[in-house]
């Protein structure tokens, strides 16, 4: 075991050098991830629903635009900032309700990792868009509804901004 452990402190550090890089942290979070693609997949299994076998237009646009705003709505969204805070340290507000946050410094491998994926929309995604398709499988009207409510926000969210946008061109 201790073999092992050098290897990987060895190869952590021929990675980043000096530079803190969470490797440990993540990949507890690829095993998270894979965790949770399995428990979708045991779900499917145990209730007898089946993935399509090519999934509707439709719903790729209705997922697409949710995990849009549902990972923007985790990673940036003041009102979901206690969710956050226990990794994350407020640092300032990013506008339109938004905030930009840093990785707190103390804490392990695993918190920096969390601390870094709570706070990108785009890492984040993935997650947000394994769910929403695991539950287009296992609980499709509700799920359709769930994202059919994120995607309405989204649209007002680019809508607001027009207007907010026209409203200061109208204004000189």
């Amino acid at each position: 075991m201790d073999t092992l452990r050098a290897r990987m402190t060895h190869a952590a550090h021929g990675y980043a050098g000096n530079e803190r890089r969470p490797l440990g942290g993540y990949l507890a979070a690829m095993a998270a991830f894979g965790g949770l693609a399995a428990a979708l997949s045991a779900a499917g299994r145990a209730t007898g629903r089946r993935a399509p076998e090519r999934p509707a237009l439709a719903d790729v646009v209705l997922v697409s635009i949710a995990t849009h705003k549902l990972s923007r709505l985790l990673a940036k969204d003041a009102v979901t900032s206690p969710l956050r805070a226990p990794f994350v340290r407020y640092v300032e507000p990013a506008g339109d309700g938004e905030l930009n946050e840093e990785v707190r410094a103390e804490g392990g491998s695993v918190r920096h990792g969390i601390a870094e994926l709570v706070t990108c929309p785009f890492c984040l995604a993935v997650w947000v868009a394994t769910g929403l398709t695991g539950g287009l499988v296992l609980a499709p009207r509700l799920t359709r509804l769930g994202a059919t409510v994120l995607t309405a926000t989204t649209v007002s969210d680019f809508l607001q901004l027009a207007y907010d946008a026209a409203k200061r061109g109208a204004q000189g």
